[in-house]
């Protein structure tokens, strides 16, 4: 097992705090009974969890399938029901997404509640068209921890408008007024791909985390050809790989056309979207789902180990970044 891995595994089995005292697997199960159910609950517990607290988006991609233009934001209550139910379930980090979450009128304290609830991890994706500085200041305050954006090109054009041209004053704005960090991801194929090292390079300059995506079809697959792929190489080769994309997967894709892996969808990613539903993830909703309220540990068990048929070509780095500590762990079906 790699040394991440080991540390994170020796951590949770080995060492348990509650109420300010360290309890061992070994003490707290002749004492308590309280470590197996904790060990049971950490072996497929969510690592992440994406909930969307509202489907309208303020954009039109051409390549998205993932906002509308009418919905109302799901009422403040009920996210809070949803978020109280994903800690019960033992989740580490929390996301919050859309459609365009910023257009939500309670995120502010919803962001707060998170942060109360003692989540590891807070985030948002958005598209960043509203972000001002004040906005930016309730953020820092509430305790965002996280925002990711991304970006298509440099100039708006008839399939996006995810362009530096609109985003540049917004991204100024984050380096200079945000205190949580920001991911700026450069995506292949709304626009000429010499624009997303544009895009790339700009992020770098501003201090933020860069990445660089595949632009993919409405079941995640990998969509583009040969040339979009290889500017994809160029980019790539020059940005810092950080821990979470140490799989290559991207590259597999493209060098190989598949990157099989095992898909703990369901189990330690869970996307939840505005009805309350979990999926595997944003692009499976039509193949399965279950209402979040009447989720369950051994639904966590069941899902870790389902075979996904998409897996081989599945370009979701939230799904495959979640699962890439229990690859050692077997999964039925799968045979790579």
């Amino acid at each position: 097992m790699s040394s991440p891995r080991l540390w994170l595994w020796l951590r949770f089995s080995r060492v348990m705090k509650t109420n300010g005292s360290v309890l061992t697997e070994n003490s707290a199960a002749s004492a308590t009974g309280l470590a197996p159910r904790i060990l049971s609950r950490l072996r497929y517990s969510p690592f992440l969890a994406q909930m969307v607290i509202i489907r309208r988006c303020n954009l039109s991609c051409g390549y998205c399938s993932e906002y509308d233009k009418v919905s109302n934001p799901v009422p403040l209550p009920v996210l809070v029901e949803r978020l109280q139910k994903l800690k019960s379930l033992g989740t580490f980090g929390i996301s919050l997404t859309g459609g365009e979450p910023m257009l939500h009128p309670d995120l502010i304290r919803l962001i707060r509640k998170c942060r109360e609830l003692r989540f590891f991890r807070t985030g948002m994706i958005s598209n960043g068209f509203f972000l001002r500085p004040d906005l930016i200041e309730e953020l820092n305050q509430a305790g965002l921890q996280e925002m990711q954006i991304s970006i298509d090109g440099v100039q708006a054009n008839e399939t996006t408008q995810k362009v530096l041209a609109n985003l540049k004053k917004r991204l100024r704005w984050l380096r200079d007024y945000a205190r949580f960090g920001v991911t700026v991801s450069g995506v292949i194929g709304a626009c000429p791909s010499e624009e997303v090292e544009e895009v790339v390079s700009f992020a770098s300059k501003m201090g933020f985390t860069p990445r660089v995506l595949l632009i993919h079809d409405g079941h995640g697959q990998l969509k583009l050809g040969r040339d979009r792929l290889k500017a994809f190489e160029n980019i790539v080769s020059r940005i810092p790989k950080n821990w979470m994309e140490f799989s290559n997967y991207r590259e597999r894709l493209v060098r190989d056309g598949t990157a099989p892996f095992k898909c703990r969808a369901g189990s330690r990613y869970l996307y939840i979207d505005e009805h309350g539903k979990v999926s595997w993830c944003s692009q499976t909703r039509a193949v399965w789902s279950k209402e979040l309220m009447d989720y369950s540990l051994e639904d966590l068990r069941e899902q870790f180990h389902r075979y996904k048929p998409c897996h081989e070509t599945c370009t979701l780095g939230c799904a495959r970044s979640a699962s890439q500590l229990d690859n050692w762990r077997a999964q039925p079906g799968f045979n790579s």
